[in-house]
């Protein structure tokens, strides 16, 4: 397989409640096997609420503003430089706690599924429900 470069200008954003993400590389964009990117804009006052990647980790390394990370029911706030690191299966969430948009780079492997991305939302269970009460 050859490398492949992705511009900016030509990665469609895709617009969700919370914000809005771009997929940077998986196996429909670049042909990966191992690696999905993606870059994620966070709303203010916004996030990824609880959720896990049952056959995937995942690296969520912040660029910009500052975010309040969940690791189980561990909360760090992160800024600019910081990172997160989550095994499989483990629930986690990320919330913007800035005033302006806040912008981190997800990066999970290995690739699952057609779109290199899994995800199981548990947002809605016990405890993760209540935790930021």
């Amino acid at each position: 397989m050859a490398g492949k470069f992705v511009m900016a200008n030509e990665t469609k954003p895709e617009v969700l409640d919370w914000g809005q993400l771009r997929w940077l590389s998986n196996p429909p964009n670049t042909g990966a096997g191992q690696l999905t990117v993606i870059g994620v804009s966070l709303a203010p006052g916004k996030g990824h609420d609880f959720h896990k990647h049952p056959d995937q980790e995942e690296v969520i390394y912040v660029v910009a503003g500052k975010v309040e990370q969940w690791v189980e029911r561990e909360k760090r706030i992160l800024g600019p430089g910081d990172c997160a690191f989550i095994p499989a299966d483990v629930v986690h969430a990320s919330f913007n706690v800035g005033d302006g948009n806040a912008s981190i780079v997800a990066i999970l492997g290995p690739c699952v599924g057609a779109t290199g991305y899994e995800v199981a939302d548990v947002a809605g269970d016990a405890p993760w429900n209540t935790l930021r009460r």
